[in-house]
């Protein structure tokens, strides 16, 4: 009973803080960090503990369903070559540099340990991005770059995340040994996914009520993640391709008023996921700060803060550059390249995929105190940062909407008029 109540009264509070987050037009999830940070320091808060291996499928999956859900696939065809360049490029140098700083600054820490924090804080968060950008209105190449990085970026970063929890685990890591497993996954991955995707909408032809579609979208997210992990695939990659192809297929034989059910209590999921995430590792920072007494606790702010630092320089100096070179830069050619890059670069918040891969990890993991807090101070230093100060520059920087959808909607009518002709 006791922790029901402090479920009611944290979701209570929840509430309260999205309504202030949108109200000065800030990411909600930057909210959230600061309250998980004051429930480290009250007592008599209720000892949470999620077992490590449900902790990826309880918060990735369905924010990468719903994420996927509303991306289009003919947008991440056409900026596949920026996207990329985050999901994958940015994402692991990131993940090297920090895990260069983390050694530097914890000299016994061992090596795969220091990547395996690497992968945790190199992914940006499209939640976080994308609840600043409904506030402003940013060319739609820019929102898909965005978009399209937080779906894909998660694949890259969990392998590296999963190779090195296995380096750490086993003392030994060759490449040679999961190389041709990895490929075969990633290509299963792609096949399976707009498979079962094409599946699922042929059976929900005969589903039309509300309440029986939301819940099989639901268990089709997680049993898609479960069995993608079960076959060894990428779960990642092939949740994001269910997604898309079954959005693709949805609206045909979905009624609008089950969809705008639909979307309402997905969005409605990912914000308690949110709520949930940074709860549980709000109460883990207190015991963590405990159990590093003294000098430790002084390494493990310098470590979270160096490593907040890395990240977000790194994605600066990998965004800015990319710029002048047209196969790689974020903005429409002759659009403000400079003003894009700048907004992309500092539209790199970290949330609930660090915090969800933070708590994932074993507990007899080497350095786990360490990673988690630095995991924490990362996401709480990028939301905090980086998500109060983004509307103020994207205001600033003047970048506009380019309405594709007026556009679309214009040729559609000139066609339409020509076919009368």
């Amino acid at each position: 009973m006791i922790i029901f109540e402090w479920v009611v009264g944290v979701l209570f509070g929840a509430v309260l803080l999205a309504a202030l987050a949108r109200r000065i037009g800030a990411p909600y999830p930057a909210f959230l960090a600061l309250g998980g940070v004051g429930l480290a320091f009250v007592p008599g808060v209720p000892n949470l503990e999620l077992d490590p291996g449900l902790a990826l499928a309880l918060f990735l999956a369905p924010v990468l369903m719903d994420a996927g859900y509303g991306t289009s696939l003919r947008d991440l065809r056409a900026n596949w070559r920026p996207i990329a360049g985050l999901a994958f490029g940015a994402v692991a140098v990131t993940t090297i540099a920090v895990a260069v700083v983390a050694k530097l600054l914890v000299p016994d820490m061992p090596l795969s340990a220091c990547i395996v924090l690497g992968a945790i804080v190199a992914p940006p968060d499209a939640v976080a991005a994308l609840s600043v950008l409904r506030h402003v209105s940013l060319p739609h190449r820019l929102t898909t770059i965005l978009r399209g990085e937080s779906l894909l970026n998660d694949a890259g970063s969990l392998l590296i995340y999963r190779l090195g929890v296995a380096a750490a685990a086993s003392g030994a890591f060759h490449v040679s040994e999961v190389g041709p497993t990895f490929l075969v996954g990633v290509v299963a991955s792609l096949v399976v996914g707009p498979l079962a995707g094409l599946a699922f909408v042929a059976g929900m032809r005969r589903v039309q009520d509300a309440a029986s579609t939301i819940v099989l979208q639901f268990v089709a997210a997680f049993g898609i993640w479960i069995a993608a992990e079960r076959l060894e695939m990428s779960g990642v990659l092939t949740l994001v391709a269910f997604a898309i192809t079954v959005a693709r297929g949805t609206p045909g034989i979905t009624a609008p008023r089950v969809r705008i059910i639909s979307y309402a209590v997905w969005n409605t999921a990912v914000f308690v996921l949110n709520v949930l995430a940074f709860v549980l590792i709000g109460i883990q920072i207190g015991p963590i700060l405990e159990r590093l007494a003294g000098a430790d606790q002084l390494v493990a702010l310098a470590l979270a803060g160096a490593v907040f630092a890395t990240v977000v320089l790194v994605r600066v100096a990998w965004v800015l550059p990319a710029s002048g070179l047209p196969g790689l830069s974020v903005a429409d050619p002759g659009r403000g390249r400079l003003r894009s890059a700048v907004a992309v670069s500092w539209a790199g918040m970290r949330g609930i995929l660090t915090i969800a891969t933070a708590l994932a990890l074993p507990q007899e993991f080497p350095h786990r105190d360490l990673i988690v807090f630095a995991a924490f101070g990362t996401v709480l230093g990028t939301l905090v940062v980086q998500g109060l100060t983004l509307n103020p520059l994207l205001a600033r920087l003047g970048l506009e909407d380019d309405d594709p959808v007026g556009r679309e909607t214009g040729r559609a009518r000139a066609e339409a008029y020509q076919a009368a002709l």
